[in-house]
């Protein structure tokens, strides 16, 4: 696993690589753009009607002009904070549709007598999308509580956080680069059979989200890191199949 971070980490200068970060924040910034001018709008409108308002309740003149001032400051204040909270949320879900030029990249520097991906049905790809999307929304709704409780009694709350999204970043990006080369079913089933592995290779995910700045970079290094986990994994299953 290690010898795996480490080449994942090595090609993260890698053209492809910065190809998909660039991508990924610039596609991120016109979405905020787009987001930024509506709700410019939707605040001219609602403090239009607001000053309508406070005309006719006939306020003091600099009450009313202390109220309008605040709720433009706290509108702008709003927007600001609510970006800095969402724009990596937005760049890591837009990132997410260009992993495959990761996988590429990484085929092609260590994998070069690989033959070209399997060609996914798009049913498989919306089937396995909609499963770990719906068993993450679950299983972190019912942790919820726990990490609530938990809050103040470290380490049990990093255990439970480890522990969850361990297990289902592992299980989202195995399975990501394991379908690229075999049927979601047989996917399924190596990582079964690896399972814990796969688990300290999702751990190792999750710590690396925790990290400002670095998040933003992670699915990148995700996708590179559980491809050499697999690609690891898998060869040692055919060795042991050609052995047999």
């Amino acid at each position: 696993m290690f010898s795996a971070f480490k080449k994942a980490l090595d090609q993260s200068f890698d053209p492809a690589f910065r190809s998909v970060f660039l991508r990924s924040a610039l596609a991120s910034l016109v979405t905020f753009l787009i987001l930024w001018g509506l709700s410019w709008l939707a605040l001219d409108w609602v403090g239009g009607w607001l000053s309508g308002w406070l005309q006719t309740a006939d306020l003091w003149g600099p009450l009313e002009t202390a109220l309008l001032w605040l709720f433009g400051a706290g509108s702008a204040a709003a927007v600001v904070v609510a970006s800095l909270f969402l724009f990596p949320s937005v760049m890591l879900l837009t990132m997410s549709f260009l992993l495959e030029d990761v996988a590429g990249a990484v085929d092609r520097r260590y994998y070069p007598n690989q033959p070209p991906p399997r060609a996914q049905p798009m049913g498989e790809m919306v089937v396995g999308s909609l499963s770990f999307a719906a068993v993450t929304l679950v299983a972190n709704l019912i942790a919820l509580p726990f990490y609530l409780i938990l809050l103040f009694l470290p380490p049990f709350n990093l255990l439970i956080f480890y522990g969850l999204n361990g297990y289902l970043l592992g299980r989202e990006y195995y399975e990501l680069v394991g379908q690229r080369r075999l049927t979601l079913n047989d996917t399924k089933a190596l990582r079964r059979r690896h399972r814990l592995s796969v688990f300290m290779a999702g751990a190792v995910i999750a710590f690396l989200l925790t990290i400002p700045i670095l998040n933003l970079f992670t699915p990148i290094v995700a996708t590179a890191f559980m491809l050499h986990v697999f690609e690891r994994q898998r060869s040692r299953q055919s060795a042991g199949g050609t052995a047999a």
